[in-house]
């Protein structure tokens, strides 16, 4: 089984034998919880693409020292792979971050939708995204990623349509398009966008903006998914034919 994976600032000083404290939550973590004994051995990442293998060197009450036995820097994902994600109802937003995290999603886009029933406004849009923030990492090291993805700005239809006329793939999903996404070309560098709109369906207005950004529309099978769970499911069709599997 991989080592237990702990979430700590690793700077350039940090390399094999330096000594590195866990503490604070991630430190009662590894002590209380995992209860974790010298010897043990353990990954520390700082969620940027940097890993520092090690052992437990020492348990101090609710700190862990860790000795540093190895350093490796994850090289950034190409091609990228940016989901952009419609406000869903309730929770399913944290479990559309959720599984997005852990199927290797680079950059997770909230959209606010036409069809949106959720709004994010003012501090409850500030919450909303603070939550989003924290099941992405977490999701991040249930997963053993040394880089987690990035929860991006609250989108507009503007922002959406921007980001996809600079996208060396534009995709969106669509249960009326003829293209199966599985037979999209997916290229070898640059950002791969993926749109999952609300559970009303993306507006046609909505539609016709994205496809004048160079978007195209793509249907992933003859089932309809929710919005918390297409996403991963069209991350997964694109990154087994990427480089990146």
């Amino acid at each position: 089984m991989t080592a237990p994976v702990f979430v700590c600032p690793l700077d350039e000083a940090v390399r094999a034998g330096t000594l590195v404290e866990l503490s604070g939550p991630e430190g009662r973590h590894a002590a209380r919880v995992r209860r974790l004994q010298p010897g043990e051995r353990v990954d520390l990442v700082d969620g940027g693409g940097t890993r520092a293998a090690g052992r437990v060197h020492d348990v101090r009450g609710e700190t862990v020292v860790v000795e540093v036995t190895a350093v490796a820097v994850d090289p950034e994902p190409e091609p990228r792979l940016v989901v952009v994600q419609a406000l869903p109802k309730g929770d399913r937003g944290e479990l559309a971050v959720e599984v997005l995290t852990e199927v290797g999603v680079d950059v997770i886009v909230p959209w606010q939708a036409e069809r949106s029933v959720v709004q994010w406004r003012d501090e409850r849009g500030a919450k909303a995204r603070s939550r989003w923030d924290a099941t992405a990492r977490e999701a991040g090291k249930q997963a053993r990623r040394a880089r987690f993805p990035e929860v991006a700005p609250l989108a507009s239809t503007a922002d959406v349509a921007a980001l996809l006329a600079t996208a060396s793939l534009g995709a969106v999903l669509s249960e009326e398009s003829d293209e199966p996404l599985a037979e999209a070309r997916v290229p070898e560098a640059g950002d791969v966008v993926v749109v999952v709109g609300p559970e009303g369906g993306i507006a046609p207005g909505e539609e016709l903006a994205m496809r004048a950004a160079g978007a195209t529309t793509y249907r992933l099978g003859p089932s309809v998914l929710r919005t918390s769970t297409a996403g991963v499911v069209a991350a997964a069709v694109l990154l087994s034919r990427s480089p990146r599997w």
